[in-house]
């Protein structure tokens, strides 16, 4: 795992994005244990509190789940990259219907960031 962090979006947020899209890209599958809170946070480059609360967003979130004696595991309603694809479809085939070419469309989401 991987974490660059962006001074405009809050640490346990950027975590919290980074944990999805390794779900939705399939590198932590649906009833997976992820390794202990600590660990990722050494990992990421965060402190503890802050892998805590971006863990608790995405439980709150259904993607992560807390069992007791278990640790942590990815939800079976967890996204994944097919999820994001879908999105982007829907989004084009809107764009597209609006008489925006995809070109136009991926100028429009590259000044988002």
């Amino acid at each position: 795992m991987g974490f660059v962090g962006d001074d405009s979006v809050p640490v346990y947020s950027q975590v919290a994005a980074e944990l999805r899209r390794e779900i939705a890209e399939g590198v932590v599958k649906a009833g997976e244990r992820l390794p202990p809170a600590r660990d990722l946070a050494a990992v990421m480059g965060v402190n503890q509190n802050t892998m805590f609360r971006a863990l608790r967003l995405l439980r709150d979130e259904g993607i992560l789940e807390f069992q007791r004696g278990r640790g942590i595991t990815v939800s079976g309603n967890a996204p994944g990259l097919s999820d994001v694809v879908a999105r982007c479809r829907e989004l084009l085939g809107y764009s597209l219907h609006l008489g925006y070419r995809k070109e136009e469309l991926v100028r429009i989401i590259e000044g988002l960031t």
